[in-house]
């Protein structure tokens, strides 16, 4: 049997950023009652047994103790199955952040994560956030990661993993797009709404409205409205 694909691309319209964002309103009182009942620390052991369902009880419980464990928090945070934290007192979140499953996010005790609005954030990912700011409408695809750290490697004359840290800022300016298994090192800014393509390894900043990708990430082009235009209809056989 033969399947003829020419022509299947399609363009459908986006959800996630495009959601309504509320929460219930017995949530913020059920928040308020579960921190009472089990505290800080108390929380960090219950979520445990919420973190792995997919029914509607553990994606809410999810959000209740996430909610109340961040520094802030907007309406409409969904968390996936099996997403791990450390120093979420140090997360500060907008309205409409998703989490995707087994997402990483690493924090520091004395450091800062905020994620803005619409943060889109896939599964696998790790974001070493010890110094780290998204802005609004980010999209981060399934298993790309952020080091916001590396050991300082002096003096030669001991391991490697014994030397001093140095944590630098990443920052992930509004609208960027950051593609599948991509790695952006320490110290550097991607602009707004810059693409950066599947894979790449960004090892300096990234110019506003631009795409990179590659080993180590280069500027391939910049984003136009026409040339968008023209890869769909490409995409859809409109134009050859």
């Amino acid at each position: 049997m033969s399947i003829d694909l020419k022509g299947a691309a399609r363009i459908v319209a986006s959800v996630h950023g495009r959601l309504d964002i509320s929460d219930p309103e017995f949530e913020r009182g059920l928040a308020e009652a579960v921190l009472a009942s089990y505290g800080r620390s108390g929380l960090i052991e219950l979520y445990a047994r919420f973190s792995a369902g997919d029914g509607m009880m553990d994606t809410m419980m999810r959000r209740v103790i996430w909610r109340n464990l961040v520094r802030q928090c907007g309406a409409g945070l969904q968390v996936g199955t099996g997403a791990v934290f450390r120093h979420p007192e140090t997360f500060e979140f907008g309205d409409g952040v998703f989490i995707g499953a087994q997402a990483h996010i690493q924090g520091r005790h004395d450091g800062t994560c905020v994620l803005g609005e619409k943060v889109w954030i896939g599964p696998q990912a790790f974001l070493d956030a010890r110094n780290l700011v998204m802005g609004d409408f980010v999209g981060w695809g399934p298993g790309a990661k952020i080091l916001g750290s590396t050991h300082s490697a002096i003096p030669a004359d001991v391991p490697i993993v014994r030397t001093d840290l140095v944590i630098e800022p990443v920052v992930i300016e509004a609208w960027a797009d950051i593609g599948t298994n991509a790695t952006i090192l320490p110290g550097v800014t991607v602009g707004k709404g810059a693409i950066v393509g599947a894979g790449a390894v960004v090892t300096q900043n990234v110019e506003p409205f631009s795409i990179v990708a590659g080993v180590p990430a280069k500027f391939l082009r910049w984003r136009t409205d026409s040339e968008l235009v023209r890869a769909a209809e490409q995409k859809n056989g409109t134009i050859q």
